[in-house]
């Protein structure tokens, strides 16, 4: 929540990279990163460790930058916070 206040997340978006992912990104790849990174996000509320691809969670992130409306953010929100009472995808 720190990074949200400083300005540097987001409470909704794309996943954030780690360092070995962006080393390997191909020129398609760079889209996912042209919003912040969100503390939740499509990947979070679709299966978080479950979807081990990296294409699917580019997808996902894609999707979301795509789809983008401030009301999709709040079903966003809403959905995390059931995944995580229901403990869904969590290891």
């Amino acid at each position: 929540m720190i990074n949200v206040i400083k300005g540097g997340m987001s409470l909704v978006g794309t996943r954030p990279p780690t360092l070995d992912e962006v080393a390997q990104y191909e020129v398609e790849h760079l889209r996912r990163i042209s919003a912040k990174p969100g503390v939740t996000g499509l990947w979070q509320i679709s299966g978080r460790n479950k979807i081990t691809d990296f294409e699917k969670i580019v997808e996902l992130d894609c999707k979301y930058l795509d789809e983008w409306r401030f009301s999709y953010d709040i079903k966003i929100l809403f959905k995390t916070i059931i995944v995580l009472v229901q403990r869904k995808g969590a290891m």
